[in-house]
């Protein structure tokens, strides 16, 4: 028990330096820490109570997610209309219309009624435990199909939607770097979300506030202009503007409804550049099912016009020259490195179901977070110093191990969140002065322990061998039970409680480590050194 290798000392030791370096950047100055080298640039970043930041409250577009839905559910009912086993199982219809909210078409052979209602039912599901269906199925005048969609559908459509848009935002906020934002739902359409340390919101607002709906798709070549400009376009295509700066003064293009192929089917998009005029630009790249229909509908296609549609606003419309095959497409526009990045963030995380508007926006202060550092500070230097005497008073030698074991144990503390990048809130002050405070427990345990086996008589290496043996069972049954805590309190919690369940973990694990470990070492060292015939404890 009192045996320690070299390798193990060296190893013991190397552990304790790399905490103190890797702690020692979070407590300099900005730019002490930015002259750093990159590999020792990390430090513990202050949560929104402490360092102030940005708070956003977000509003869902119920009308567009209801249009969203609308458009699915007419893809659907194409799709369904066309048969899994060829063309004879085909099901004609007249042209689809949506007007009012609802779908309505013409099954032109009347015998085949049944067997597109009954096609369209199975694209239906439950909407929870109400008992209705999501969309309502109606046969008019003996041949045509209408269906509308039922409130508890739309109250459902609704509350996924926002879990989804929750997801995705959460996705898109840590992507900028930030850690332990607090995004959470707020009623029926509402998402409220604070990140600690931007104090500049605008960046967020970009990235969080657009949708990123990605489609690709046909320009109508048989438009006339003269009647697109009267807002007359032909039947399945519609009007679609080109995004601010974009379209070499064209205001619109004219498109086919049908999208070709989506942003669904993206697995990457990254910022890159032109390789001819170096201009930023995003590079995406589509799956394997994405990639085959994209190289299927440009081989179709060539010498005519697509355009790439971002939230509704046309991008560009090039010519196809030849088929695009490797799955594998460029998106230009007006970008700044700044604006393809955080389109490419978005473009990664997933389209958001439905458009969100900030309705609030605030912009809290590091001032406001001064007085419960400041008070937080107070605290740990009290707790520490009333600890550090406590223990020398005590016992002694065994009392100033266990001090410095404090101090590297703090040492480790910091140096393993600023490793995570991890945020420290109020809430994570306040575990980390209960770590302080209960750090030095399992000293007490261990240093009472070989108090009992000197007073039973035993001998000094016998004694500190068996107390350290005996209380280890102790302290690592009692530490296990606080992590188990902690984890339930990880797991269930959100925001600054989830902040106190990971320094309280951390703490637990380098406290035993250096309570155990490392007075162990010491006090072997000293032993081994000294040989004392007697020990006063």
């Amino acid at each position: 028990m009192l045996d320690f290798p070299r390798w193990k000392t060296i190893g013991i030791s190397i552990i304790l330096l790399l905490g103190v370096l890797f702690a020692i950047p979070s407590f300099l100055p900005p730019k002490a820490f930015e002259s750093l080298p990159g590999f020792a640039q990390a430090k513990v970043n202050l949560g929104l109570d402490l360092a102030g930041g940005s708070h956003l409250l977000l509003e869902a577009d119920i009308n567009d997610l209801r249009k969203t839905q609308l458009t699915n559910m007419e893809k659907t009912v194409r799709t369904a209309m066309r048969g899994q086993s060829g063309p004879d199982d085909d099901i004609a219809i007249g042209e689809l219309s949506t007007t009012g909210g609802r779908i309505s078409f013409l099954v032109r052979d009347a015998a085949k009624l049944d067997a597109a209602r009954e096609r369209l039912f199975s694209e239906t599901q439950g909407a929870g435990l109400t008992g209705q269906r999501d969309w309502n199925i109606d046969v008019v005048d003996s041949t045509r199909i209408v269906m509308s969609p039922t409130s508890a559908g739309q109250t459902q459509a609704v509350a996924n939607a926002m879990d989804t848009a929750r997801d995705i935002i959460d996705k898109r906020v840590n992507a900028l770097g930030t850690r332990e934002p607090t995004i959470i739902r707020e009623g029926a359409d509402r998402i409220v979300v604070q990140v600690p340390g931007l104090q500049d919101p605008a960046a967020l607002k970009e990235l969080i506030g657009k949708t990123a709906r990605l489609e690709f798709r046909m320009v109508d070549a048989n438009a006339d202009p003269a009647e697109a400009a009267a807002g007359r376009v032909p039947v399945g295509s519609e009007i679609v503007p080109y995004a601010e700066g974009e379209g070499n003064g064209a205001a619109f293009e004219v498109l086919r409804r049908q999208v070709m192929i989506s942003g669904e089917q993206l697995i990457n998009a990254q910022q890159s550049y032109d390789p001819q005029t170096s201009e930023p630009v995003v590079s995406i790249r589509f799956d394997s099912a994405g990639s085959s229909t994209f190289a299927k509908v440009t081989a179709q296609n060539v010498g005519k016009r697509f355009a790439m549609v971002l939230d509704g606003k046309v991008l560009s419309a090039p010519s196809i020259n030849e088929p695009i095959l490797g799955g594998s497409a460029q998106i230009s526009g007006s970008f700044s490195v700044a604006s393809a990045n955080n389109l490419a963030i978005s473009l990664r995380s997933g389209a958001l179901p439905v458009k969100m508007t900030v309705v609030e926006e605030r912009t809290v202060t590091p001032e406001l977070g001064a007085d419960s550092i400041r008070k937080g500070a107070i605290a740990g230097i009290i707790a520490t110093v009333a600890v550090l005497a406590f223990m020398i008073i005590v016992y002694g030698r065994f009392g100033i191990y266990a001090n410095v074991a404090l101090i590297f144990n703090i040492g480790l503390i910091i140096a393993i969140m600023a490793a995570f990048n991890a945020t420290l809130t109020l809430p994570g002050i306040a575990g980390f002065v209960l770590t302080i405070g209960a750090a030095v427990d399992a000293n007490v345990l261990i240093n009472e322990r070989i108090r009992e086996e000197l007073k039973r008589g035993r001998r000094v290496f016998q004694a500190v061998e068996l107390g350290y043996s005996e209380a280890s069972r102790a302290i690592f049954d009692a530490n296990i039970t606080n992590v188990i805590a902690a984890g339930l309190m990880f797991w269930f919690g959100s925001g600054p409680i989830k902040g106190f369940a990971v320094v309280l973990t951390i703490g637990i694990i380098t406290s035993v480590f250096t309570a155990v470990t490392v007075t162990r070492l010491f006090a072997a060292r000293w032993l081994h050194k000294t040989r004392p015939a007697s020990l006063n404890i």
